[in-house]
């Protein structure tokens, strides 16, 4: 098995960009193929083309099997027939799996995916941040507290904006933490709470984005990069009176206020050597090296090929306290729906646990669904 194809070491003096050699080393032989570990457990595709549920399946038992670790690692891969991968999955009522489990199952799927010695858990800037923002978190920094509640806080408009208190929530799909130079692998996101109605959260595939523009797009925009931020984060510390969390958030170097960083336009999940569209919702403030009109028209029509597309994305409903999501940011697209302004009263909250796990710096090769001309 042939490793993927890593960038040349190299900088674009036209925008910036240092693409990434091999400095964060991996541990195991990329692209990863399906062990079948997995095949004795009950799932359900829930689409053609991403998400899979494990009813029944449960991830501490994985976790103490002899076999754990094919599991585990068959899990960060999620294969299905004709080798197409599901992007994200879901395990219901996980009641014995404890916070320090879910950090000990994320840091041992980034393991056995390739996880470099020098990537970790994120510590969230603001979830995570240094000061009281008016309610209760876990005191663990590297476990994000995702209430319904504190998001209403710290990211509604203020009450005396002249701007309307509405919200588009077509504007929430993001790939997690991209404003970071080490952005998000695996995300897992487990409630603790549920809402009586609503609260359900949306995946998409963005191999199904970048595999439906037409190929000489394709080419073009595989030689572009994009300016990631998060300046309204900023804001929302300032106007909230509470300090950016600024150590080290994982990795070396994300570390600081500023919160920007630049990553390709198409990027390549080293797992599977598939390429994926990446900048795509929130966390998106530039293509660099095009006009502010070419850069406007290009995130404006990413977002609407995400949006208009039904078929790429799955909807799940969390139906009990412990079920969990976890899934690849390489790859796949993620819209909270959480109840954080429509019941900021407090009425009928939303709470979650979620962890980040930081791998490498996103880059661009050859894509493996290309050289075995896979179907899509």
């Amino acid at each position: 098995m042939a490793p993927v194809a890593v960038a040349q070491n190299g900088t674009d003096h036209s925008n910036g960009y240092t693409k990434p050699q091999n400095g964060h080393a991996t541990t195991i032989e990329l692209p990863m193929k399906p062990n079948g570990s997995l095949d004795d457990y009950k799932y359900n595709d829930l689409t053609p083309c991403i998400g899979r549920e494990f009813p029944t399946a449960n991830l501490v038992d994985m976790m103490n099997a002899p076999n754990s670790n094919e599991l585990i690692a068959e899990l960060a891969l999620t294969s299905m027939e004709n080798l197409r991968l599901r992007g994200v999955v879901w395990f219901r009522k996980q009641d014995n799996l404890t916070n320090d489990l879910q950090k000990k199952l994320i840091l041992k799927i980034g393991e056995l995916s390739g996880r470099p010695k020098t990537s970790g858990l994120h510590v969230h800037p603001v979830l995570n941040s240094e000061g009281e923002v008016g309610e209760q978190r876990d005191p663990d920094q590297e476990i994000s507290t995702i209430s319904s509640k504190l998001f209403s806080k710290v990211y509604g408009r203020h009450p005396d904006s002249a701007l309307s208190q509405k919200k588009q929530n077509a504007d929430q799909w993001h790939s997690d933490i991209a404003f970071e130079p080490v952005p998000a692998d695996f995300s897992s996101l487990r409630l603790t709470e549920c809402p009586k109605t609503g609260g359900d959260t949306l995946w998409a595939s963005g191999y199904e984005l970048y595999d439906r523009i037409s190929a000489p797009v394709q080419k073009f925009l595989e030689g572009l990069t994009c300016t990631f931020g998060r300046p309204d984060f900023i804001a929302a510390a300032q106007r909230g009176g509470f300090k950016l969390y600024e150590k080290p958030r994982g990795a070396a170097e994300n570390i600081g206020g500023e919160l920007q960083a630049i990553h390709p336009v198409v990027r390549t999940n080293p797992v599977t050597g598939w390429k994926s569209l990446y900048p795509v919702g929130q966390h998106c403030q530039f293509i660099n090296g095009v006009t502010e009109e070419e850069s406007n028209m290009f995130l404006s029509w990413f977002k609407r090929l995400l949006k208009d597309n039904h078929d790429l994305q799955v909807r799940f409903h969390w139906n009990d306290p412990n079920d969990i999501a976890i899934w690849d940011n390489r790859c796949t697209f993620v819209h909270d729906q959480m109840k954080r302004f429509a019941d900021a009263s407090g009425d009928d909250p939303q709470l979650a646990l979620k962890l980040n796990f930081q791998n490498d710096l996103p880059s661009l090769s050859l894509s493996t669904r290309e050289d075995t001309h896979v179907a899509y």
